[in-house]
């Protein structure tokens, strides 16, 4: 008879402090890691901001480690020169070695869970421990990075970011070989590494939204905003920003000229800062609570046309009860239905005939906002979602769940 330990121990490993939880990427892992951590004994390993300790919503082990600085003059010539992607060299530091020698040093894991392919140089340490080792795919990286290839700003910018993206390729297709499993956030990102990789172990735990926190909303008459929400520094959502301001809004505020765009999201880039100098356009930096914006919207807005990955702003727009209306891009992943529970703009002139039909239409905007709620509560719950990996991780490791 096979006898099991109690707890399933888990080494979390992240380039980021996940609390609070400002962005999709830490939204994703702070729910994950809280999913797993109901019911398995985890210990942290994380890059903070001076090494400050987290706050006190992280209820388990964390360990923080000084953040390296990135985008160094040094770093950027060895992501040219070396083998390594930039993406992988920027979060590669001593600091961080030297914590998870400690760690597992200390005491042994049953899984580590390796957050992104940003932390892959630490896989010769890790791999000490004998535990598996697992990735958790927010995106296929080198996907988004060769989208960006293609309409970056300057020839450089293309040359370096194609070189980034054949890097990231490459060793995408290593680790797929050399880890034991991998999390992605898609059926169509699974089938994708499928096909560079038929044996590889690979689950879709699909990104999520926190409908509790969000109390169900009505459609209101004095709605008058129009909400983009961003990690306002990440390419695509600058690029996005700009490009829906300068050529897209001013149609929309002739139509509404009592209508406001609001580009809410942390670390706005020079180029979204600039865009307050336009007419009832709003740039809000870093925002401590976005129900209340949502409340006062018309529509939740996703114009990305490069990136990738799943947005989670779609997801929590639709918790909050605001309709959604995206590119077929930023929708790409989700189980979405165009005209039942997301509107798609393919082109920019899509735009004012979307949302004049929601401001005009209550039907729509109550149809579309209950589909939303519904889709998440259905599909898309965190709490099922946490649960759903740590099963994944029980039938991996062979354990009762």
């Amino acid at each position: 008879m096979v006898e099991y330990q109690a707890h399933m121990r888990i080494l979390f490993v992240s380039p980021r402090q996940c609390c609070p939880p400002r962005n999709g990427a830490a939204l994703r892992e702070y729910h994950l890691a809280r999913g797993l951590g109901r019911h398995a004994e985890l210990t942290h390993v994380f890059f903070s901001p001076g090494g400050a300790s987290a706050s006190d919503c992280l209820p388990w082990k964390a360990v923080p480690v000084p953040a390296p600085e990135r985008y160094t003059p040094a770093k950027i010539v060895r992501g040219l020169l070396g083998r390594r992607p930039l993406s992988v060299v920027n979060y590669t530091s001593a600091e961080m070695k030297a914590a998870l020698a400690a760690v597992m040093a200390a005491e042994p894991f049953d899984l580590v869970h390796i957050e992104s392919i940003h932390m892959a140089a630490y896989e010769p340490i890790l791999r000490q421990g004998g535990a598996p080792l697992v990735y958790d795919w927010h995106n296929i990286e080198s996907e988004g990075m060769r989208r960006y290839s293609e309409s970056a700003p300057s020839p450089a910018h293309r040359f370096y970011a194609g070189l980034t993206a054949r890097r990231l390729a490459a060793l995408e297709t290593e680790i797929l070989h050399t880890a034991s499993g991998h999390i992605v956030c898609s059926e169509r990102e699974r089938e994708t590494l499928l096909g560079l990789a038929p044996e590889a172990r690979i689950a879709t735990i699909e990104n999520g939204a926190d409908l509790r926190s969000f109390q169900e909303t009505q459609p209101a008459a004095e709605r008058r905003r129009i909400l983009f929400v961003g990690w306002m520094a990440y390419h695509a959502n600058v690029k996005a920003a700009v490009d829906f301001t300068r050529a897209v809004w001013p149609g929309i505020r002739e139509r509404f000229p009592e209508w406001r765009l609001t580009l809410a999201g942390l670390d706005p880039a020079p180029a979204v800062l600039a865009l307050r100098s336009e007419a009832n356009v709003e740039v809000t930096g870093t925002v401590e609570d976005i129900r209340p914006y949502y409340g006062e919207s018309i529509a939740a807005i996703v114009p990305v046309r490069t990136g990738g990955g799943t947005r989670l702003k779609i997801l929590e727009a639709m918790a909050a009860g605001v309709p959604v209306v995206s590119t077929p891009l930023g929708a790409e992943g989700l189980a979405v239905s165009p005209g039942t529970d997301i509107l798609i703009a393919e082109k920019d002139e899509d735009w004012l005939p979307q949302l004049s039909a929601l401001s005009t239409q209550g039907d729509l905007w109550n149809r579309l906002a209950e589909a939303g709620r519904r889709l998440v509560a259905v599909r898309y719950d965190w709490e099922t979602l946490g649960q759903s990996l740590y099963e994944t991780y029980c039938r991996w490791l062979g354990r009762p769940q």
